[in-house]
């Protein structure tokens, strides 16, 4: 791996604060819940890397340093009305201009490739930084551009005043003055007309001695002296080359009009037929530097337009006669002559250049290709799929200068980088047909004689994503977390920071190839929730949603990722969970053990009694004995970090509970053992006369022979060592009346808990004073 981008810091950029994302030599994935930054990390890296195709906008600066921005525009106007000299510099715009630090690895025999980064005459290879900085090009320009424009605004502003105060001289008391807002009301709103116009990336050289580690996953960027001179032109020209597939993709749609070397299949949304042709033109086409290969199809061509050429003039012929009857042309005017200009391309210009073949059965039983449909009759993922591996064909040779492109001027030097961005690929894709794609990308990527292992020339793929199948298919080196921190945590608006997944279980624990191994058999999306929430079985995995969506209004509304783990197993998930900063709730069973025999017992106080759920044991509330369980607080049941005010994880496990069985009257105490009896012993009456089979029945016939809590709790939990907990779950949920069941009272603490949490989560601003950063 002789050259390629270790990490990059982005600051000052939409969400992105401060914020370092590792990338991967290979291949990175960013993943998180919807708005936590993705797109805001792979716009930065397009902005940056691709400003031509990719311009900047105002609102790519972060919001919570525009006041700053006007401020300065005020400071100007300020200036000017008191005749006071302005200073100019760029010592107030340091702190808001967006950034992005590129940190390379560069091996110590390329240094000749990153000479004009090489901070000081004694390094020696390793670590390299440069930082892009977006900011004024011209201070002075940007200065004079919009005072005029303020100078004219307020001229109109008092003409409008005057005319207004002229027209209500009679009138007592005079109407109120419309309210009228001229542009450019500020600094910032000039900038939303001029950015372009008066700002430009310069690129500077930044110390790796002086590189900061990220604090709480905020990075801390080197601050640069306000005299640093920037490097002259372009220093990653020669170095890297960038491709990017954007999110909006519409591939059913026609070809944007320009295009340049970097889109060599055809800008975003083009069909495939636009992307075929623009191939063929960058590294097909036989008139463009051809070789003896291309002659036999250039005499074609020439033959074929000779042929033309004489037919026109047969078939004109009569036609121009015509015209010369009327006096044109005469003895010294120029005669008109038509002729054909054919072109190899002029064979992929039409609708039809890309059609499917359907395969027709003939009565013989004989599979014949006899019928074509054209492009837009494919199904759109497949299309969509195609369009995007022939993107990534495109990609990889056009940087490796293949056919036509190898007699280009750009063709005598190959950059040592291929950085390929790819937004979203799970748009219009099957499932299957996006596991397949992320597996195979990176392959397509390298598929060339030159590449392969070969190390000097370096391939890094960026893709962010929603879709957990897309995730799972990843390995967790690869992953990028990004979470979303609300208005007031770390700034005055909601920002964004990113969480390295690599070292999230250490190297080849056992614990990383389960949850690896799990979260591919459940498709969970833990990586795209706005909490979680962990059951034991199949029943609650069944009637939890039910629950929810009953009485939860707010979680109903939520993102909630549902994962059946069960208690032997999900404090495996801890250190994922930790490292996400998941909004987690644990529903579990207490699994009850006689001390002495070691055998599972129903549970009882002062039974001498402990658990055998390691998620009690080891993760929280980090209790052996039954009795300590059934004692313990809400607060002791809870993980709640002190330096993370939206982390928190919550366990709900069966307690005592009072009842009052059918025909008594008085309150008696339930042990539940199982989510199942926990559900019964809340609803009584309904499960005394709920008709069914198996669990069904032995609830019923346990709840009906009456004997109190203690007797109809000990034959149900004879009934649950061999009952089907899963058959029991659909035949309540079947039932008539399931809408009016009763929560279990454990579970029903947990999600009062876990709904609180995600308003107190979504509110705009939370009690935080706000860090300098």
């Amino acid at each position: 791996m002789t050259v390629y981008i270790e990490f990059v810091e982005i600051a000052n950029f939409r969400k992105l604060l401060a914020t370092r994302i590792d990338l991967s030599p290979s291949k990175t994935l960013f993943v998180g819940a919807n708005n936590s930054g993705k797109t805001s990390a792979m716009l930065a890296l397009r902005r940056f890397l691709s400003p031509r195709r990719c311009p900047f906008e105002l609102h790519d600066f972060t919001l919570c340093h525009w006041p700053v921005i006007d401020a300065i525009g005020q400071s100007w106007i300020a200036a000017r009305a008191a005749d006071e000299l302005v200073e100019l510099d760029l010592g107030p715009w340091l702190g808001v201009l967006p950034t992005l630090d590129l940190w390379l690895h560069v091996e110590p025999g390329e240094m000749h490739q990153v000479r004009d980064l090489i901070p000081t005459l004694d390094w020696e290879g390793g670590r390299l930084g440069v930082r892009l900085r977006y900011e004024p090009g011209d201070l002075s320009e940007l200065y004079k551009d919009f005072m005029r424009a303020a100078a004219d605004a307020a001229e109109l502003q008092a003409a409008a005043s005057a005319d207004h105060a002229k027209r209500n001289e009679n009138f007592d008391p005079p109407a109120p003055q419309p309210k009228l807002t001229l542009w450019p009301s500020s600094l910032c709103d000039f900038l939303s007309r001029r950015l372009k116009t008066h700002f430009t990336i310069r690129a500077f050289t930044i110390d790796p001695d002086q590189l900061a580690s990220p604090v709480q996953s905020r990075a801390h960027p080197q601050i640069l002296p306000a005299a640093s001179l920037p490097i002259e032109g372009d220093p990653l020209k020669g170095l890297v080359r960038v491709h990017d597939i954007p999110a909006q993709r519409g591939f059913g749609e026609e070809a944007a009009k320009e295009e340049d070397e970097d889109t060599p299949a055809g800008s975003p949304g083009s069909r495939l037929s636009d992307q075929l042709r623009s191939y063929y033109s960058k590294h097909l086409d036989p008139t463009k530097g051809p070789d003896p290969k291309d002659l036999g199809a250039l005499q074609a061509i020439e033959a074929a337009q000779d042929a033309f050429d004489q037919r026109l003039t047969e078939s004109f012929m009569a036609a121009f006669l015509e015209v010369e009857e009327m006096g044109y042309p005469g003895v010294t005017d120029p005669r008109p002559k038509v002729s054909t200009r054919l072109k190899a391309i002029d064979g992929l210009n039409h609708s039809a250049a890309v059609t499917f073949v359907v395969d027709v059965t003939s009565e013989s039983g004989e599979v014949t290709p006899l019928l074509r449909l054209p492009e837009n009759n494919n199904g759109l993922g497949y299309q969509n799929l195609i369009s995007m591996i022939f993107k990534l064909m495109s990609f990889r040779d056009a940087w490796m200068r293949v056919g036509k492109a190898s007699k280009s001027v750009s063709a005598t030097h190959t950059e040592p980088l291929h950085l390929v961005l790819i937004e979203e690929p799970e748009a219009h894709l099957h499932a299957q047909v996006q596991q397949v794609f992320i597996k195979k990308a990176y392959d397509v990527l390298r598929a060339h004689e030159d590449l392969g292992e070969n190390p000097r020339l370096r391939t890094q793929l960026v893709v962010s994503t929603h879709s957990s199948h897309v995730a799972h298919e990843t390995p967790f080196d690869c992953l990028r977390y990004f979470r979303r921190l609300p208005a007031g945590m770390v700034a005055r608006v909601p920002v964004s920071t990113v969480i390295n997944l690599h070292d999230v279980f250490g190297s080849g624990d056992a614990t990383q190839r389960f949850v690896t191994r799990y979260l591919r058999a459940q498709h969970a999306d833990l990586f795209f929730a706005d909490a979680a929430i962990l059951v034991e079985g199949p029943a609650e995995r069944m009637m939890l949603p039910n629950f929810i969506r009953t009485n939860y209004k707010k979680l109903n509304q939520s993102y909630i990722s549902l994962l059946e783990i069960g208690g032997s197993h999900a404090h495996r998930l801890r250190s994922l969970i930790d490292h996400l900063g998941l909004l987690t709730l644990i529903v579990t069973d207490i699994d009850t053990l006689d001390a002495t025999t070691g055998k599972s017992a129903q549970p009882a106080r002062g039974a001498s009694q402990i658990t055998d759920n390691d998620t009690l044991k080891l993760w929280v509330p980090s209790l052996t004995q039954v009795d300590a369980l059934m004692a313990t607080t809400a607060a002791a049941k809870t993980i709640e970090p002190a330096e993370d005010a939206l982390f928190a994880v919550r366990v709900a496990y069966q307690t005592p509970i009072p009842v009052t069985v059918p025909g008594a009257t008085a309150i008696d105490t339930a042990y539940p053992y199982t989510f199942e009896d926990a559900l019964a012993f809340e609803n009584l009456e309904f499960f005394a006369g709920l008709a069914g089979h198996g669990l069904v029945r032995k609830f019923r016939d346990a709840i009906n022979s009456g004997g109190g809590a203690s007797a109809i709790g000990a034959a149900m939990y004879d009934a649950l060592r061999n009952g089907k907990k899963a058959e029991f779950a659909l035949d309540v949920i079947l039932a008539e009346g399931f809408e009016t069941l009763t929560v279990p009272r454990y579970i029903a603490e947990g999600l009062d808990w876990l709904q609180d949490r995600l308003k107190k989560k979504q509110v705009d601003i939370l009690p935080a004073p706000e860090p300098t950063i």
